[in-house]
Formats: C-alpha cells, structure tokens, sequence
C-alpha cells in the first residue's frame, strides 16, 4: 500500500465490489461499510476498517465518510421486494449529502447502458436515475455506465452459462436478440481503479464497454462453441417478461423476482453512444470471445482457491453435502473425525490405488474401469508407480495426482472417459490426537448428459463414498495401533 489516501467501498459483498476489494487493498487504505459487519469482517485484509452503516439510514453515514477522499457507490435495490426505485432514491439521495458534508473529493459509481429518450426498462432507468442522483452531490461524480458484464460469478454470465449447459434445445424469446456490447471484469475493474487517479474535473459519464456488438443468442453461441456444445436455438414472439422470469427461475440460479427485472431491462439495447472513455483512459477493453475465455480460466483459479472447509464453516458444524452447484460444478462432500494423529490419518490416503485399492468396493471401480476401457479410456490397468511414494503428475490407476502436499492433501483429476470433468479430493487436518478427514468429489458436468450422468450415479456416490472414507479412518487407527504396540514391546 503505497498511497494513504482513504476509499470508502460499498457493496463490497456484491459481486463487482468483491473483486474490487483485493486491488484497492494493494493500493490505498480502504474502509468498507456494511450492513452487517461480522459478514464481511473474515474476507477484508488486516488493514481495511469495516464500518456499520445502511444507505437507507442517513445517520450511520456520517462516521463511514469521515476522512474519505474517494467512495465507489455500488447500491442498488433490484432483489427488494418494495418499490426499489424509490430504495435507490432515497439511498443515493442520502449518500450524496453526507458525502458532501464529509467533504469527499469524488464519488464513482457504476450504472447501466441504455439510451434515456427509449422507453427503458425500470432497472436501467433507476440505474441511471441513481446517477442523476448522486451528482446533486458537491463531490465530483464519475459515473462508468456498462452492458453485460462477463466474468465467472456474474449474474448474467451465469444465467448464459446456465441456460447453455443445461438446454440443447432452446426456446428463445425476442430479448434473445437485443444487442448489448459485454466488457470483461478484468476491463470493467480496470476502469474503477483508473477513475481514483483521473484528473481532476466536473462530474462526468463514461460509456464503456468491449469492441463487440453482440446479441445474448450470439454470446450464448460463443460460450457453447468454447464448451464443445452443439445447441439449437428456436426463435418465439411470445415469451413476456413474466414468464421467461419464471422460465429462467426454473433452469438457471437467477431468483424468479430478480429475473424478471433482469429479462425487463433485456428488451432495451445496450450499446455504447461515443468513445469519450477512449481519450481519458488508456484501456482497450479485450473482444467476447476472451472475456469468456478468461470467465472460464478464471472460475478454474478460483474453484482450486476455494477450501470446503472453510466454506462449511459458516454455516455450523456440517459434515457432508452432496449435488451442491459451485458455478458449473457440483459437488458432493463429507467429513469424519478419527481418534489418530493427523500423520496417521492422511497414510491410508497416500496409500490409495493400485494393490491397496479404494477401501470400498473394489469389485465396483474394477466394473467402472472396465467400462471405461470399453469406451477407449484407460481403464483401472496402470495402477500407481509406487505402493507409498507419490509425486504431482502420477498415474493412479484411472486418475492423476493433479496436487500433493504430503501429510495433508492429495488432488486427483479423471482420466476416465467422462461427459465433464471430474476430481477426487482428500484433505486432513488435526493435531497428534484427532483428526478430521474431509472427501470432495467434484464434477464439472459438460451439456445435459453431463447431469444425467451426475445425478444418475449420486446415489451410488452415497456408498462408495461414504464406505470409502469410513474405511480409511479404521486403516488409520489400525495402522496407528499396530504401530503402538510394536513400540510397547
């Protein structure tokens, strides 16, 4: 952190705001505010504040602009169940006074494309509206105004990708075709941290976006093409708002209440109007097909960055759960506690394949190897290099160490024929009397057969899985024990 400047960062648990928060935490000092501290308190760095403080209350913003010199302002009400217009008026109106009497050199706010004099949709207007706002304000407001935004995580690249992996057959409503013009995430946050440092003005709007013109059929096309997916897509007047909210609710994760804004705010084209962003910033944001091609790069940095563990945390003491989404991958997870040192525990897992086997219905991974070698694949006949000793890149019978930390962690990618991708993970942690053992199983499912043949074979996951891992704690306290009495003698 070189610069000591203070940035007041709302929304730091939406999506765009997330991802901000690590760069700004580079650069500057950062203040977050939130409605609900303690949420948000585990994921900021040690040197960012984090404030209580509500948007719709005008007091509590007094302390949480105090001393600020720039505030992103990522508020807006579209999952209310109340007239969220009115929300987002009454918040920017709030903001934009206490930010001018706290003296804030700059507001930067993000809204939406679309052109005023069209009939636009109640999203974009009181995105726009919200701007208008803010610049009653003595700060200085920079306002970016963006279209689809593609990046994992996003709601509209995850309603594209969900509507793509799971319809080979599309029935597509006439928002299909409006044309938007995407930005990456990575284009969009380079704009927000350039906006600390642009030169000092009046108030202003950037229309910004990628060099691509785009219709959603056509993104989804672009996403089908990079998945390997063939896809028909059928073109109908009739689907209203309404119901493709409904629609959409059934087979994508976006809620019904916030899908029919959404696919609202759809009917209105979202291109830009001038290139004024092209002379005050030095960033030409990338094309659509490697914003999704960085989408999909990135979910894979993020999902390996991910501990369940640490995921289960929050949530109480939970020892499984199976058939959860985490973005295109579902997961099936468990845990058990052993009454051994955490060495002990992690040596069966070491141990695993080959001769030794996989604990648990041998006879069951035979039958699945010999039905991958029916298909062309490897089948169960390279067993392991080693009986104990593994290393990062080791054939495993029909998978892979894709990661190794010894002791602790082992990582294995499928090499099995297999609509998707798929890993089997084991992680130990514990002291030298208890352990806990935690299996995932992950599978990135490829189209509808991919799901099919996901939940066609969890119930058998209920058993071989959870015999698996009830195996390799009785080996560990045999081993433990064994190794206890040759030591007594």
């Amino acid at each position: 952190m070189d610069d000591q400047r203070l940035i007041l960062l709302t929304g730091a648990t939406g999506y765009v705001g997330g991802r901000l928060l690590p760069l700004l935490e580079e650069r500057y000092r950062v203040r977050c505010l939130s409605r609900r501290p303690e949420n948000l308190q585990v994921r900021v760095g040690e040197t960012t504040e984090v404030v209580k403080g509500d948007v719709l209350n005008a007091e509590s913003l007094t302390a949480a602009l105090a001393g600020v010199d720039t505030a992103f302002y990522f508020v807006h009400s579209m999952g209310a169940k109340s007239d969220f217009e009115d929300e987002d008026r009454r918040a920017a109106s709030n903001f934009a006074k206490a930010a001018g009497e706290a003296s804030v050199r700059r507001i930067i706010y993000l809204g939406g494309l679309g052109n005023p004099d069209q009939n636009l949709s109640k999203h974009l207007r009181s995105r726009q509206e919200t701007g208008d706002v803010l610049r009653s304000s003595s700060a200085e407001i920079i306002e970016f105004r963006a279209s689809i935004v593609i990046g994992s995580g996003s709601l509209s690249f995850e309603l594209i990708r969900s509507l793509v992996e799971r319809l080979p057959v599309m029935i597509c409503p006439k928002w299909v075709a409006v044309k938007a013009q995407p930005i990456a995430i990575e284009d969009l946050l380079e704009y927000l941290i350039a906006a600390i440092e642009l030169k000092e003005g009046h108030s202003r709007i950037f229309e910004i976006g990628g060099p691509d013109q785009i219709s959603y059929g056509k993104i989804m096309k672009e996403y089908a093409r990079q998945r390997g997916l063939w896809r028909l897509m059928i073109p109908v007047p009739l689907l209203t708002p309404y119901l493709s909210s409904l629609w959409l609710g059934l087979v994508t994760p976006v809620y019904a209440r916030i899908g029919r804004k959404l696919v609202e705010s759809l009917k209105n084209p979202t291109l830009l109007s001038n290139n004024v962003a092209d002379s005050s910033f030095s960033i030409r944001p990338r094309g659509i097909r490697e914003a999704i091609a960085r989408a999909m790069v990135n979910e894979d940095r993020d999902f390996a960055a991910t501990r369940w563990s640490d995921a289960l945390s929050s949530s109480g003491k939970t020892h499984s759960w199976g058939g959860v989404r985490f973005g295109s991958r579902l997961v099936d997870s468990r845990t058990s506690s052993v009454k051994v040192s955490a060495e002990a525990a992690f040596a069966p897992i070491q141990r695993i394949g080959g001769d030794t086997g996989w604990y648990y219905g041998n006879w069951l991974w035979r039958v699945r190897g010999f039905i991958d070698l029916l298909f062309g694949g490897v089948g169960t006949r390279r067993g392991r290099r080693d009986p104990i000793e593994l290393s990062v890149g080791d054939a495993l019978d029909f998978w892979r160490v894709e990661e190794y930390e010894p002791g602790r962690r082992l990582l294995l990618q499928a090499e099995m024929k297999l609509p998707g991708r798929a890993w089997l993970e084991f992680e130990v942690t514990g002291d030298e009397t208890t352990s806990n053992v935690r299996q995932t199983a992950i599978f990135d499912p490829v189209g509808l057969l991919g799901l099919v043949y996901w939940y066609g074979i969890y119930p058998l996951h209920q058993f071989v899985f959870a015999g698996m891992l009830r195996n390799i704690c009785k080996a560990a306290v045999k081993a433990e024990k064994s190794c206890t009495e040759e030591h007594g003698n």
